[in-house]
C-alpha cells in the first residue's frame, strides 16, 4: 500500500469570473456546466464517462493550466502541430499544496497525439532521457511504456487522457504495475479512461461525467465495470441479445 504523503494537487476548482471563454462549449459541457470545486485523491483520480461526456476536456484545461503542452510532453515541450484545444483553463483555478508550489516532475500523454511528442522528443534530441531505443522504432504500445518507466522519475504530477488506447490488456496489467511503483514514489496522477482494467486501481477516486455532473463512483458500481462484467460472465447470450435484436430490426425492415 503507498504510504501517506502530500499531494501536488489538493484539488481544482472553476472560476468563471475569470475570464470570457472564446469556446463557450467546454463550459457548457452538462458535466462541467454545475462544477465549483473537485477534490482530488492524493495518488490516482480517474475521470470516466461517454464519448462527449468532457473528461477529456477538463483533463486538458487542467494540463493546460498546470503548464502542460496542449499537445502533451513535458512542461518544457512548446510545440503545436493544430491550435484545436479549449481555452476553458482560463477558468482552472488549481489548489495546489505547499510540496506542489515547488516545481517536481510532470508529464502530459493523450493517446491521440502521442506520435507528435515522440516527434517532438526527436526534434530536441533528449532522446537519453527516455530510453535507449527511438520510440519511432518501436510500436505505440512499447514506447508508451518506455516512456512510463524511463522517463517519469516519480515525485510528478502526470496526467494522461486515454492510456488504453496504446495498451493491450496484457500491458495494461503492466501498466499498472508501473503505476503504482510511481505512486510508491510519491506520484500523482489524473487520468481519463474507459478501461475497466486501468480503473480497477485501488488507491484511487474515480468520478463520472453524467449528463447531470460530476459523481463520485464505486468501482463495481460504474457502467464499465458492469457491462464489461456481464459480458464475460456469458458472451454467447450477450451477443445474442445484441444481434438478434438488430435481425428483428432489419426484418422489420425487409418487410
Amino acid at each position: 500500500m503507498p504510504h501517506a504523503y502530500e499531494p501536488h494537487l489538493l484539488s481544482i476548482a472553476l472560476d468563471r469570473s475569470r475570464a470570457e471563454l472564446r469556446e463557450k462549449y467546454a463550459g457548457e459541457l452538462p458535466a462541467i456546466r454545475s462544477l465549483t470545486t473537485l477534490p482530488l485523491h492524493p495518488h490516482v483520480t480517474f475521470f470516466i464517462g461517454e464519448n462527449g461526456s468532457g473528461k477529456s476536456t477538463l483533463l486538458e484545461a487542467i494540463a493546460v493550466a498546470e503548464g502542460f503542452n496542449a499537445e502533451g510532453g513535458s512542461r518544457s515541450f512548446n510545440f503545436a502541430t493544430m491550435e484545436s484545444h479549449a481555452d476553458l483553463y482560463k477558468w482552472v483555478r488549481l489548489v495546489r499544496s505547499t510540496r506542489g508550489r515547488r516545481r517536481s516532475d510532470g508529464f502530459f500523454l493523450r493517446a491521440e497525439s502521442f506520435y507528435n511528442v515522440i516527434s517532438e522528443i526527436e526534434r530536441l534530441g533528449v532522446r537519453g532521457a527516455y530510453g535507449p531505443r527511438s520510440y519511432h522504432d518501436q510500436s505505440h504500445g512499447e514506447s508508451f511504456l518506455e516512456l512510463l518507466t524511463n522517463r517519469l522519475r516519480g515525485d510528478g504530477l502526470y496526467l494522461f487522457d486515454e492510456p488504453e488506447a496504446a495498451l493491450s490488456p496484457q500491458r495494461q496489467l503492466a501498466f499498472l504495475v508501473a503505476l503504482d511503483e510511481l505512486v510508491q514514489r510519491e506520484s500523482q496522477f489524473i487520468i481519463a479512461t474507459h478501461s475497466p482494467i486501468i480503473m480497477a486501481y485501488p488507491n484511487a477516486a474515480i468520478y463520472e461525467f453524467t449528463p447531470a455532473g460530476i459523481r463520485r463512483v464505486a468501482y463495481r458500481d460504474t457502467e464499465h465495470f458492469r457491462v464489461m462484467h456481464a459480458f464475460l460472465e456469458s458472451p454467447e447470450r450477450s451477443l445474442r441479445l445484441l444481434l438478434e435484436g438488430d435481425d428483428d430490426s432489419d426484418g422489420a425492415r425487409d418487410g
